[in-house]
């Protein structure tokens, strides 16, 4: 697997120069994705005899953090889909994008991306998926973006990050919860456990979990971010909403179901966001005009079924997700390919526009049927044997489920029969492009992807032996004995999908009627749903930081100066309280005279430094401040300190004067108010640090050095003075620093006083 991802990210490194410096055929850039498809079949003898492989290359071992990887049905099925359908977007790229400027950026994202996915659905080690599943999220904002003159384009890719990146967070805890229950982070050993406590700690992990999967497969009521990224060229779309990132968290849910099912908070949770998911989507696919957006909408129905499916957890469900997931991402990458061959040969997407296109694009035509029937899910193709299931899986549940199932069944029919004949039929119309057929390379990847759609149809048992029954053992947590059939009788699941074809045609036929004053019932509903609310949230928060940078940060040393202050000392001051409480004064000494003296001259100077408007008197009683300090050291017997203390201040004092002389004078900016506020902070800092240094003085956490010093300092360092001693060769490069300081300091007071004397402020 390790070379897997090695031969594509460095595909994705080299694309750059492949188009631009090399300029060598793009569609030559297919062959690695693809035989990386042919080699990831090499694992299907093994997986398809029940047993898995397993391959890990230690990584961050201190947080055991390993690339280790998994592959049984599941994932398999997933890096076939990924690599499979990656390399015809690729080569339908190549043809698509001919001539783009930026098509070298294109195809680096694109192979990034297409390494990321295969990360994440092999990884093994939940912390290194959460590191592919965040990569998923960067690079496919890259990709959503990637027309980023457009303001539009800038916007939504910004959607999309927000939103998947948010739920990835709360999927990483999610994920550190689980490793911490379980005592593992190893998927292979998580899903042979079954999580049974109902408590509030399993719950919390499985709401942190839940929506970074919502999130990221965009369930109700994230739904809106994955139309919006039809922002993005075609083969991005055509890639990201077939079997990649959108399917991501139904991956994950399906990689934890032998685990977490039996949890009814996670099943009630995929129930009711799965059918909410699947209605609305196809609701919202049946009103939209924009082709793209009614395939995007289409998806959003799928990945509603799909989440259903998995809380509908049924044996009938389970073999439905698995082989709707298939079904879905054979036509769906179709049907997302042909049309992108339409906007790119008509100009247009609209389907208000679009008329007689059968005449000129007969090849599009004939694919589009296939692709659309089997989104309708009628015999003999493979779709045909996915709704089946979905119907049988919803008659074994409850009269509610079924009854969305139909409904989203109804539309979903009625749009397919749109996409037929509201593009070809009708007579010929003036477009912003003059119709032509698309090319080779933009055609054979649908062409192969609906001939397996086909193909599985006719002969699902193909599909099964292949495919479906080793991933439908992996998301079942053990071997399932079933048999996939294209006709299974006249039956009650049978009855309802020729009621939803025949319901979903009428739909049809009232589609230009009834389409535009719902569309605008729901343009006004959707003022109250969660996409407005996003955009709410969005401009709060700028409004929010633009408040905050008026009274923070504003500019101003003083304001900064406050904040850092607050924010460093206050969590202190609560640690101090609530922990330490304040140790008193345990100290026997009694100040002498002369202490008190240097104590009273220490507070003078300060006074005096604050209040004084001028600005030598306040660089003298700053200098006052210092030179007690001084004294203060020499008095408690520390003369090198008393020395080191005097030089500094004998240096300070020059640099400010030399430097004060050429500005203006001193100007109060603030009011009497903030000088208060400024007042309080400082005595607040003043306090919470004098209480640190007493209540550190007791505390001793290691032996003392000092008698090591003592018995040293003359043998070791040749000298008496033991202060000294240390400073010059116990912490010799303290001293270095010191010397660097006092140097630096030198040269800067030399400077000062070689400058040519001028006036005290420019003239203007």
């Amino acid at each position: 697997m390790i070379g897997v991802l090695t031969a594509i990210v460095i595909t994705a490194c080299i694309a750059p120069f492949w188009t631009h410096t090399w300029r060598l055929p793009r569609g030559f850039l297919a062959i690695i994705p693809a035989a990386c498809f042919f080699y990831s079949i090499s694992w299907w003898p093994e997986v398809n005899n029940g047993t898995s492989v397993l391959q890990s290359v230690e990584w961050m071992p201190f947080l055991d953090l390993s690339l280790s990887f998994y592959i049984d049905g599941l994932s398999l099925l997933f890096l076939l889909l990924i690599t499979g359908i990656g390399s015809f977007i690729v080569l339908y790229a190549s043809s698509y994008l001919k001539g783009h400027e930026d098509e070298g950026r294109f195809f680096f994202w694109l192979l990034l991306f297409m390494a990321a996915m295969l990360g994440l659905v092999a990884s093994d080690n939940l912390l290194a998926l959460f590191v592919f599943w965040e990569l998923t999220s960067f690079t496919s904002y890259m990709l959503i973006g990637f027309n980023h003159e457009s303001e539009k384009s800038r916007k939504l890719a910004l959607q999309g990050l927000f939103i998947t990146v948010g739920g990835g967070l709360l999927l990483m805890t999610g994920f550190i919860m689980l490793g911490g229950l379980t005592g593992t982070y190893q998927l292979s050993e998580i899903v042979q456990m079954s999580i049974h406590d109902q408590s509030s700690f399993v719950n919390l992990m499985l709401v942190f979990i839940l929506l970074g999967a919502f999130t990221k497969s965009a369930q109700f009521p994230f739904h809106f971010w994955l139309p919006n990224a039809m922002a993005a060229p075609t083969p991005v779309s055509a890639f990201l909403h077939s079997a990649t990132m959108v399917k991501a968290g139904v991956f994950i849910m399906a990689r934890l179901h032998p685990t977490l099912s039996e949890q009814i908070l996670w099943s009630s949770a995929q129930l009711w966001a799965g059918a909410a998911t699947m209605l609305l989507g196809a609701w919202l696919a049946y009103l939209s005009t924009d082709l793209k957006k009614v395939l995007a909408y289409s998806t959003l129905m799928a990945l509603g079924t799909l989440t259903l499916l998995l809380g509908i957890g049924s044996e009938y469900a389970l073999i439905g997700f698995v082989s709707y997931l298939l079904a879905h991402s054979l036509y769906k990458a179709s049907l997302f390919m042909l049309v992108g061959g339409i906007d790119h040969s008509t100009g247009t997407k609209d389907l208000i526009q679009l008329r007689g296109l059968k005449t000129s694009m007969p090849v599009t035509f004939g694919l589009i049927i296939v692709g659309a029937l089997s989104l309708a899910g009628l015999p003999p193709l493979f779709g045909f044997i996915g709704k089946e299931l979905l119907l049988e899986a919803g008659l074994g549940a409850s009269s509610w489920i079924i009854s969305v199932i139909v409904a989203a069944a109804v539309l979903v029919v009625g749009v397919s029969i749109t996409l037929i004949v509201k593009p070809f039929f009708g007579q010929p119309v003036t477009l912003p492009k003059t119709p032509h057929e698309s090319s080779l390379a933009m055609l054979i990847g649908p062409a192969i992807l609906l001939v397996l759609s086909v193909l599985f149809g006719f002969a699902p048992g193909l599909a099964q032996e292949g495919l479906i029954q080793a991933a439908v053992q992996s998301v079942a947590g053990s071997e399932q004995a079933f048999k996939l059939k294209l006709w299974h009788g006249v039956n009650t699941a049978l009855m309802l999908s020729m009621l939803s074809i025949v319901l979903g045609a009428v739909l049809a036929m009232v589609w230009a009627r009834s389409r535009s004053s719902a569309a605008a019932i729901w343009r006004w509903s959707a003022r109250l749903g969660p996409e407005s609310f996003y955009f709410r949230l969005m401009d709060g928060i700028a409004s929010f930081a633009s408040l905050q940078t008026r009274i923070i940060q504003n500019g101003r040393l003083g304001i900064y100066m406050m904040v850092l202050l607050l924010a460093t000392l206050s969590p202190v001051a609560w640690i101090l309280i609530t922990s330490v409480g304040f140790p008193g004064w345990t100290y026997s000494m009694k100040p002498t005279l002369y202490e008190w003296a240097m104590i009273a001259l220490m507070l003078v100077s300060t006074a005096f430094a604050v209040n004084t408007r001028s600005r030598f008197a306040s660089i003298i009683s700053l200098g006052a401040m210092g030179f007690s300090v001084a004294l203060l050291f020499v008095h408690f017997s520390a003369p090198d300190l008393g020395i080191t203390q005097v030089l500094v201040e004998t240096l300070t004092v020059l640099l400010l004067v030399l430097v004060l002389v050429r500005v203006p004078g001193f100007v109060r900016f603030s009011s009497t108010t903030e000088r208060f506020r400024d007042a309080a902070v400082a005595v607040f800092a003043g306090f919470v640090l004098s209480w640190v240094v007493l209540a550190a003085l007791p505390v001793q956490w290691a032996p003392s050095i000092s008698e090591y010093f003592v018995a040293n300092s003359y043998e070791l360092g040749k000298g008496r003075n033991i202060v000294n001693v240390i400073l010059v060769d116990f912490r010799a490069l303290d001293t270095l620093g010191e010397i660097f300081v006092l140097a630096i300091a030198a040269l800067g007071v030399y400077s000062m006083m070689k400058l040519r004397k001028g006036p005290s402020h420019d003239k203007t």
